[in-house]
């Protein structure tokens, strides 16, 4: 399985990621990538974005030098309600939107109210992907994730960047175990990314595709491995957001 399309990264629009949209939309082009997705902080993370990037995300060509590029956000999740740093119709005007646990912007609360705000997540028809949802600084119920996400037709993200070794994220591994076995007995759909926030990281999927062969996790369930597959999941797929 080769995987051509990146869908979660960042640039100095961020605030602590190293590189601009060009410099990683070259290398994403040098390294055969066809499509890949800045999904830019929102303005609640230190540093971030203020409401006004995600407007103005409209002036950016789609395509250049060879990639197509979604224009989207990581949204914060801020409370157990499920709320996220963005008002909806801003976000739901984007190409592709995650929402995520940062610890800037909410503690961990019990696992059924950590569960409680991913399914309200995942429920919101514009919030397309669940971020790193192996994080165990908030832990889940995650088969009532999963069967959520495969109810409402919307993405977990297997995050190679919490599987590092240095990584931030505490039993990710075990975690993200959990989450493909039971994606898989649910045939809930995933998405791979390297939450890429420097160039030489895009396309980085060495931890997660050690995971999908050691768990023998099927290809048919990666929505990822095809563009045509993948935008069915996204704002840009939906009725009036695709060009």
């Amino acid at each position: 399985m080769r995987l051509t399309i990146d869908t979660h990264m960042h640039t100095i629009a961020s605030g602590h990621a190293y590189n601009t949209i060009d410099e990683m939309t070259r290398s994403a082009a040098d390294k055969g990538f066809t499509h890949i997705a800045i999904t830019e902080h929102t303005p609640k993370m230190p540093g971030s974005c203020a409401e006004m990037y995600f407007h103005n995300l409209q002036s950016l060509r789609h395509e250049k030098m060879g990639v197509y590029r979604l224009f989207g956000a990581e949204l914060n999740i801020m409370d157990f309600k499920g709320s996220v740093d963005l008002p909806e119709r801003v976000y739901k005007e984007l190409d592709i939107t995650i929402a995520s646990f940062h610890t800037p912007c909410i503690k961990s609360g019990t696992r059924e109210q950590n569960t409680a705000a991913l399914i309200s997540v995942i429920k919101n028809p514009w919030i397309n992907i669940v971020g790193h949802p192996d994080d165990g600084r908030y832990p889940v119920d995650m088969e009532a994730v999963v069967k959520a996400a495969k109810e409402n037709n919307t993405l977990l993200e297997l995050n190679n960047a919490s599987l590092k070794p240095a990584g931030p994220r505490p039993g990710t591994w075990e975690n993200d175990r959990k989450m493909l076995e039971l994606c898989k007995r649910y045939k809930a759909h995933i998405t791979i990314s390297s939450d890429a926030h420097i160039e030489e990281d895009i396309g980085n999927f060495q931890y997660a595709l050690q995971l999908i062969e050691e768990m023998d996790f099927p290809e048919s369930l990666i929505a990822g491995t095809d563009y045509d597959k993948l935008v069915g999941f996204l704002n840009i797929g939906k009725s009036g957001n695709n060009e």
